[in-house]
């Protein structure tokens, strides 16, 4: 996968995410905290983003060398969410800026957090952060269904138009 496709996937993965993070706080914290079921991967809205947020986290700091043995403290509010996840994105931009062709190729080394030891090229686990994005904001899509209506499309295709001026947000 060329560095062009790889930066517009995680392009996507941002913005996807902070278009149904926007639309889940305005429903208002106590909507986002309820539990709509435990047939999602998390039970509430505001646990299904911090486990996306948290995961983005884990992986960025063992493409780094450092292989985590927690999730951080759940922030107190989605707009508190929302104010770290733009740090996170940052310094998410600021790995992929430092790439080189060569560094895809590259075997990590990590550990997950039951200590379980892993090796697999950087290029495959890049991809892995937007894919296991798209999988959970399905759930979160699905979950805001259920609340309060259809959220806006989020879709690879729907970004790459917006993106382009070809349609509106």
């Amino acid at each position: 996968m060329s560095f062009t496709a790889l930066r517009t996937l995680y392009d996507h993965h941002w913005w996807a995410t902070r278009t149904l993070l926007d639309t889940a706080a305005r429903l208002g914290e106590t909507k986002a905290a309820q539990s709509i079921g435990h047939q999602f991967s998390e039970p509430s809205l505001k646990r299904m983003f911090f486990h996306i947020f948290g995961v983005d986290g884990l992986w960025l700091a063992r493409w780094q060398g450092v292989s985590p043995t927690s999730i951080p403290d759940e922030p107190l509010t989605l707009a508190e969410l929302g104010e770290r996840w733009v740090t996170l994105e940052r310094e998410q931009k600021t790995f992929l800026d430092g790439l080189r062709e060569a560094d895809v190729e590259r075997v990590i080394n990590y550990r997950l957090l039951s200590g379980k030891a892993y090796r697999q090229p950087l290029g495959l686990l890049l991809h892995h952060v937007p894919d296991h994005g798209t999988h959970h904001r399905s759930e979160i899509a699905t979950m805001l269904t259920m609340v309060s209506g259809s959220p806006p499309g989020t879709g690879l295709a729907r970004f790459i138009a917006i993106r382009s001026g070809q349609e509106q947000p």
